[in-house]
């Protein structure tokens, strides 16, 4: 005899279940590549899964490609092993490792595509809505706002705490019948006995007037500064690289130009300055190959904005203007011809 489907049970996946699942996911999608996930969050709801992965790729890989890949393997499989519809909500890319596990920072040649330290959230019910620009690539958002989480805290706590308490004492009075709290009606008595004009009122208003300012600049400025937005290829994918990331990159760059020796990179917003010193070589030449290195890197990350660039070459102390082509070598000393008949002074 059959047993109706409402006796039949329920099978529940437990959040920790499908984060292992996720996690040993992404170490197959790359196969004969290291692939390891170091940030794994799952949350099930009903039938529903969403994921949150953080990955360290293998060394060199094109990120957006790569990325979107582990993005798809990792999906699939943990839909197909827990019989959930998973949605992978934000994949971030945190380093990339070499064959002996050293980091892209940690002086590997210079990096073709977005990678280290590259955030790339994608969600897939947002993109089918989300502009696009010219060539199918989807508009990278302007900035990468933070979410606050310390502020929001603290106004929620402060809050929670404040209105909780009057709402208790209220509630107390209401139901016991008893008098107010001393805390409140001492409140109330100095609130009632002191006006605008008291020193105490002022600097209670100044306060609270500068605590408001600050929340309104935290509420209208995006935060996340160390963040470079990038333009990533596809419509399920946004990426953002750490500035020290691209500085490095930069770097190695420039640092492999003939004759430079130290290299300083600078990475701002809207602005990236190379300083190098030149140890030996032309300056005009190395001056023209570093903006050349300069430039190639940063075309590869693809950011938003294209960054001026401020190129200085300064020269070392010991470096020497190179000795023009055209003069050539320094002549030979001549020795004089013996001329026969004339005795040798001695």
């Amino acid at each position: 005899m059959s047993v109706p489907a409402a006796r039949r049970g329920t099978t529940t996946v437990s959040d920790k279940a499908v984060r292992r699942i996720a996690e040993r996911a992404a170490r197959e999608a790359l196969p004969g590549r290291p692939v390891t996930a170091s940030r794994v969050s799952a949350a099930v709801h009903g039938r529903r899964a969403d994921v949150a992965l953080g990955v360290s790729l293998p060394y060199p890989l094109p990120v957006a490609e790569t990325a979107r890949e582990v993005r798809r393997h990792v999906s699939e499989r943990t839909r197909e092993l827990t019989g959930l519809d998973v949605s992978l909500r934000r994949i971030s890319v945190d380093t990339l490792t070499g064959p002996s596990g050293t980091t892209a920072a940690d002086g590997m040649p210079p990096l073709p595509t977005p990678s280290v330290s590259t955030s790339t959230p994608s969600s897939p019910t947002s993109s089918a809505s989300a502009p696009r620009s010219e060539g199918g690539d989807r508009r990278a958002p302007r900035r990468r706002w933070s979410r606050r989480r310390v502020p929001t805290t603290a106004v929620l706590l402060m809050g929670t705490v404040s209105f909780g308490a009057v709402a208790l004492d209220m509630i107390r009075v209401r139901i016991t019948h008893r008098p107010a709290a001393a805390w409140r009606t001492g409140t109330l008595d100095w609130l009632t006995g002191h006006g605008p004009g008291d020193t105490e009122v002022v600097l209670a208003g100044g306060g609270l007037a500068l605590l408001g300012l600050w929340l309104t600049v935290l509420a209208v400025t995006p935060g996340r500064r160390r963040l470079l937005t990038l333009t990533a290829p596809g419509t399920c994918l946004d990426a953002a690289a750490d500035r020290s990331a691209v500085a490095a990159s930069v770097r190695c760059a420039v640092a492999d130009v003939p004759g430079i020796g130290p290299v300083d990179v600078r990475v701002r917003r809207r602005r990236v300055v190379v300083r190098a010193g030149l140890a030996f070589g032309d300056r005009d030449t190395a001056h023209d190959e570093v903006a050349a290195a300069t430039r190639r890197v940063l075309g590869g990350w693809r950011p938003r904005h294209a960054p001026r660039v401020r190129i200085m070459v300064r020269t070392e102390p010991l470096w020497r203007p190179p000795r023009p082509e055209a003069e050539g070598p320094p002549p030979a000393p001549v020795t004089p011809a013996h001329t026969p008949g004339e005795e040798d002074e001695g």
